[in-house]
């Protein structure tokens, strides 16, 4: 694997200043009548599905595509450009985790080249989900209950900031997230963890005030 480029995270400093997404049509127009997919119901336990088929339909009611889109893709660069991490994900929690937003390394760069889905199981993301709040690690290592994950084997990574994206209905659609395979200093934390949290926000923002053409 080829040595991690610098970033902006070695001397605490302040976040750079919010950057409003481009007030792009990302709404669906030629969506016909709202069926969730039966798989994806089916095969959650009763709680999960519902939750999963209120997420559906107010997705489908914003008008929110749920592949991969270019403003959630700038949205996923931005943040993992702030930080100073080689990936950032917008991330719908679906049939499966999708990321509708996704910044990585080129495929030539050496580092693991990721998909656009991923098992709803994996990762920190769905800790996210679960305590509605962000989660900052600095060290994926430095707690047992987060060190053991899939995604840790499979890319290599070592720190992880993400931020919930909840409606104002109380319903969490997903997550934003940076990962990296790089630890970052404890003293990083506040400043890593404020940059997805802006994100969300920028997200959420962007979902519900775009207008329907």
């Amino acid at each position: 694997m080829s040595q991690h480029p610098s970033g902006p995270y070695g001397t605490p400093q302040a976040a750079p200043p919010t950057r409003s997404l481009p007030r792009r049509d990302i709404r669906d127009t030629t969506r016909g009548p709202f069926t969730p997919p039966a798989t994806a119901l089916t095969s959650q336990p009763a709680h999960q599905a519902s939750e999963l088929a209120q997420r559906y339909e107010l997705l489908h009611r914003l008008g929110v595509p749920t592949v991969a889109n270019e403003d959630f893709d700038d949205l996923a660069r931005s943040m993992a450009e702030q930080a100073g991490f080689l990936y950032g994900f917008v991330n719908l929690f679906l049939e499966k985790q999708t990321f509708v937003g996704l910044h990585q390394p080129p495929a030539d760069s050496g580092y693991v080249v990721v998909g656009r889905t991923m098992s709803r199981d994996h990762g920190w993301c769905p800790e996210v989900m679960a305590r509605r709040k962000a989660l900052p690690l600095h060290d994926v290592h430095a707690s047992p209950r987060f060190s053991g994950n899939a995604v840790v084997d499979a890319v290599g990574i070592r720190s992880y900031f993400g931020a919930p994206l909840i409606h104002a209905s109380g319903t969490v659609l997903g997550t934003v997230c940076v990962i990296d395979p790089e630890k970052r200093p404890l003293a990083e934390a506040r400043r890593l963890r404020d940059i997805v949290i802006n994100a969300s926000a920028q997200v959420m923002d962007h979902i519900i005030r775009t207008p329907v053409r």
